[in-house]
């Protein structure tokens, strides 16, 4: 089993030669995946809370109704199908291409049946589209991270794509996020949405033009078909036996500390949006200062992970990721304090940069971590331990401010649960440290931003 981390030694690149690179088709394909793939995933969520609450709805029914993205940890379970199967009708454009393709039609088809029935439609049928749309979303992440790994030529080129998917991924969260605030604010959330459906057209027109990895084409081949007991085993339990026979014991303790590492940014995820509009901060006012600091934070934190990575190794920048991902989550207890403009900027540019630079190096890491052949299931098995713990609690959020309120008041509740927030972030440091102490005998130079 060939993984992802084993690689002949070679010479480190100049710089000349990561400009080179850089400027290759499948960064900007990559780029414009990592679009696709960010753009859902507020509208299913963070910003679905935003609507909600605009039409009175509850804290409460907000955490809960956030459980639509628990379809993103779910993604094991049909990840072994994205890997075996091809698409009907679409398998002239391959196995990944086709269920890329799949999967953005979808995503915007139900980002246009949110927009029809609304909140006024009922709950029960604003979240039946939201589900759909979490589902498909769930789907083009398998594929998408599958052909991030297999499109790579080495683990160099593997940390380069997976710089320009995060930054991809980041632009299309600052639309998500901001750009579709300042337009519900004038043109309202049904056709906000409606704009939201059409970039997906970014995520189609990548998948064009983009093309089938071939990387790990000789190893699928060798494999028994999925239809047979023999092929059905492979595709369900092969990645499981290849990840722990390739980590061993370690894997266990890889697990927990992926699931732990981006609690900060989970937990507290469905009430940023209702914390805003409880602050009496204007749509426009939060729509403008998200603009100011998301696009910049994500830059300036993607190539800093980058620059760690690759400086003091992979363990080192996890460390100083989940330190900022907590300081950043901690802050908006400031705001409860006050409102001024500035103090919100600076705490939203804290926070971008902390989850810019958390994410890339969570990302690298768990691309390092899967073998050729699996790479799509292995992949959605990282990626969901990471979102199970934090997804399943976030839930209870809008519950906690509430029952916290009744004996603090809501602004004094909010800031408890931000502090409360912030904290989870020492087991992650804990977890991570412990596992840099025990991986040192095999460390290996770990793939990374450029």
């Amino acid at each position: 089993m060939t993984s992802a981390t084993t690689t002949e030694p070679r010479r480190k690149r100049t710089a000349m030669e990561v400009v080179r690179s850089i400027r290759q088709p499948k960064v900007a394909v990559t780029l414009g995946l990592g679009f696709a793939s960010g753009l859902p995933f507020l509208l299913t969520q963070n910003t679905l809370g935003y609507w909600l609450r605009d039409e009175g709805t509850s804290l409460k029914v907000i955490g809960f109704i956030s459980w639509v993205g628990m379809a993103y940890v779910l993604k094991p379970f049909w990840a072994p199908i994205v890997d075996r199967v091809d698409v009907p009708l679409l398998a002239r454009l391959g196995r990944r291409r086709g269920w890329m393709l799949l999967s953005q039609i979808i995503v915007a088809a139900g980002l246009v049946g949110m927009a029809a029935v609304g909140p006024s439609g009922g709950l029960t049928a604003i979240g039946a589209f939201a589900v759909m749309v979490a589902f498909a979303s769930a789907t083009q992440d398998i594929v998408i991270d599958a052909w991030r790994i297999e499109a790579a030529s080495d683990s160099d080129e593997m940390g380069l794509l997976s710089s320009a998917a995060q930054l991809g991924y980041r632009i299309a969260i600052l639309i998500a996020d901001a750009a579709i605030i300042a337009g519900a604010a004038h043109f309202g959330w049904p056709a906000s949405y409606v704009a939201m459906a059409v970039l997906m057209g970014i995520g189609v027109a990548a998948t064009l033009l983009g093309f089938e990895p071939a990387r790990a084409e000789a190893v699928m081949h060798d494999k028994a078909p999925l239809w047979t007991p023999r092929g059905f085993f492979d595709a369900i339990v092969g990645p499981f036996v290849d990840f722990f026979a390739t980590h061993k014991g370690l894997g266990l303790l890889m697990l927990a500390a992926i699931a732990a590492y981006r609690l900060p940014d989970f937990l507290m995820g469905p009430m940023y949006n209702p914390y805003y509009h409880d602050l009496g901060l204007t749509k426009d006012t939060v729509a403008v200062v998200r603009a100011a600091t998301g696009l910049p934070g994500a830059f300036i934190g993607i190539a800093v992970s980058g620059l760690c990575a690759v400086r003091f190794g992979l363990f080192r920048t996890l460390i100083v990721g989940s330190v900022l991902q907590g300081l950043g989550t901690a802050a908006f207890a400031l705001l409860t304090l006050s409102q001024d403009v500035g103090l919100f900027t600076a705490v939203m540019a804290l926070d971008n940069f902390a989850q810019a630079f958390a994410g890339v190096a969570l990302v690298a890491y768990m691309s390092s971590l899967t073998g050729l052949g699996y790479t799509a299931t292995q992949y959605a098995l990282l990626s969901s331990t990471y979102a199970f713990l934090g997804k399943f609690l976030k839930g209870f959020s809008g519950a906690v401010v509430d029952g916290l309120a009744q004996t603090q008041g809501l602004m004094g509740a909010y800031a408890t649960a931000w502090i409360g927030t912030g904290l989870t972030a020492i087991p992650p440091i804990l977890l991570v440290l412990l596992l840099a102490r025990l991986s040192r005998p095999r460390e290996e130079t770990p793939p990374a931003a450029a």
